[in-house]
């Protein structure tokens, strides 16, 4: 029997389907039509899932590296007071969101890791187009190495476009000899910036949210003037390339598990570690939206179990084998 998902989370994709995707679809991806999406993503990302209680924000520009901690976890990591980490990649087209707009995600996942969250908030297309955002997070994890953390202290966390933006860095970091972090989490990710993959999938399925074609278009504004296929778009992993564990969480309603489906693929060619969670029924980044989805805060305490156990893991334990499972709704 196929699982469902949540009759909450159901309707709120069909009203989204029919609400949203009509105007992302049609909206004008110049610098106003941007404008106008940024307002409306913040607007419904406040609305969909507020800061958890008791969240500490601190604002950073340091060494050319912009981004806030989020702390719901009672440490302080300007004090020391923790040896671990979490570095959260946010998402949405490298165009749209922000630090601000993934401050209840990132806080509950903070909350629920125990850990601090520092978001970078990387510079946005079209003002800053590609590899702005690479370098930024490429230069975010360069600094918290240099601050002091170590590498297996540190989890790689994303959504969406912050996705392509982790798969880049860990890439980025084999070619230069630095050292891997302890771990990937990733929500939704973007990986085929072509959306070919994606267009395939919305084929038997449509996104509630957003069109193959809207999603590339809004996309093109990073990656304007380059090709497809080039190093840091088109992600390839060299052989014989050591990965760090992948945890990955895509929704059934959306076009990205083509994605996820795809990145799985890629770290198993390299006998690497993947756990690829299908959660049915579900919309993009649906962790983000617990308002909407009660199978958001499972999600994120499944995503948390898998950091602290990561985290916990000395360097010669090996990881479980990477599968792909069609999540149950329950925790």
């Amino acid at each position: 029997m196929q699982r469902r998902g949540s009759r909450r989370s159901r309707c709120a994709a069909w009203v989204t389907a029919r609400a949203l995707r009509p105007i992302a679809s049609r909206l004008p991806y110049d610098r106003s039509g941007v404008h106008v999406a940024r307002v409306l993503v913040e607007v419904a990302m406040r609305l969909s899932g507020g800061v958890a209680r008791g969240t500490t924000v601190t604002a950073v520009t340091e060494h050319g590296v912009v981004g806030e901690w989020v702390d719901a976890s009672g440490h302080d990591a300007a004090s020391g007071s923790t040896d671990a980490v979490v570095l959260y990649l946010h998402g949405s087209a490298f165009a749209i969101c922000s630090a601000r707009t993934h401050r209840g995600l990132v806080s509950r996942l903070s909350r629920e890791t125990g850990l601090p969250v520092f978001v970078v908030d990387y510079r946005l297309a079209p003002e800053w187009p590609f590899p702005s955002a690479a370098d930024d997070v490429e230069r975010a994890y360069q600094w918290l190495l240099d601050t002091g953390y170590e590498p297996d202290r540190i989890v790689i966390a994303g959504d969406s476009a912050g996705g392509h933006l982790a798969l880049d860095l860990i890439i980025d970091n084999a070619r230069r000899r630095v050292p891997q972090p302890a771990a990937v989490v990733l929500f939704s990710p973007l990986i085929d910036l072509t959306f070919a993959l994606a267009e395939r999938r919305e084929r038997r399925r449509k996104d509630p949210m957003i069109s193959a074609a809207a999603a590339r278009a809004l996309t093109s504004l990073y990656t304007r003037g380059q090709q497809p296929h080039i190093p840091r778009l088109r992600l390839a992993i060299e052989s014989g390339t050591v990965l760090p564990p992948f945890l990955v969480q895509a929704g059934g309603a959306e076009m990205l598990v083509a994605d996820a489906d795809h990145l799985l693929e890629i770290v198993q060619s390299e006998a690497g570690t993947c756990v690829l969670e299908i959660w049915p029924d579900q919309m993009h980044v649906f962790q983000a939206l617990p308002r909407l989805s009660p199978e958001a805060d499972p999600a994120l305490r499944r995503a948390a179990r898998f950091i602290r156990a990561e985290l916990g893991r000395l360097p010669s334990e090996s990881t479980a084998s990477s599968t792909r499972i069609e999540t149950p709704c329950s925790d």
